[in-house]
């Protein structure tokens, strides 16, 4: 049986530290689209299919996504301090230039060019959220459910969110009810 090389991993923490400042300095607008091309696709950290497990988790956990995304990385490689360095280069570079823009934006944010390039970007960050929303759903082709019930559950969640307004928190609780309790069972009954 051939061995699998070993999987590309963070060198150090500050190769830790550097991943995550370089991925925090390029996420305006949304980070998602940035991290999932870095870590699974350049840096192959992850692959697809864990990518989509870790972002599931962080997105149920309290607090930003990205950051509890940062978090669980930094400890899978290097435990508590890999977490604590991930977080502080997800952190500390984008909080000072956050302020700086902050300080400018107070100054002229009456100026139409301003409120245009601000409208203008929005549109790029929605474009790209939903270009990585496409992109992970390549991962449910190896789900246990069928295709059409994760149509279904996708398709359900913009409902809920876009068109009933339901809180995240609700959506996720009912949809991820389900969407667990019937890939559960579907694994339940592969077992011999």
């Amino acid at each position: 049986m051939p061995i699998d090389p070993p999987r590309p991993r963070p060198n150090s923490l500050l190769d830790l530290f550097v991943a995550f400042t370089v991925l925090a300095l390029q996420g305006f607008g949304g980070v998602l689209a940035v991290v999932q091309r870095e870590l699974v696709e350049r840096k192959r950290w992850l692959t697809q299919e864990e990518f989509v497990e870790e972002w599931a988790v962080a997105q149920i956990m309290p607090g930003p996504n990205v950051v509890n995304l940062a978090l669980m990385i930094g400890s899978r490689y290097y435990g508590l301090r890999g977490g604590m360095v991930a977080l502080a280069g997800m952190l500390t570079l984008p909080l000072l230039l956050v302020l700086g823009l902050a300080m400018l934006h107070s100054h002229y944010a009456d100026h139409p060019g301003v409120t245009g390039a601000l409208r203008g970007m929005a549109a790029v960050s929605a474009g790209m959220i939903a270009a990585t929303g496409l992109k992970l759903a390549s991962a449910l082709g190896r789900h246990p459910l069928p295709q059409w019930m994760n149509a279904v559950i996708a398709l359900l969640c913009v409902v809920f969110v876009v068109v009933l307004h339901l809180p995240l928190a609700y959506t996720l609780l009912i949809l991820g009810s389900i969407g667990v309790t019937l890939t559960y069972r579907k694994m339940k009954g592969r077992q011999p």
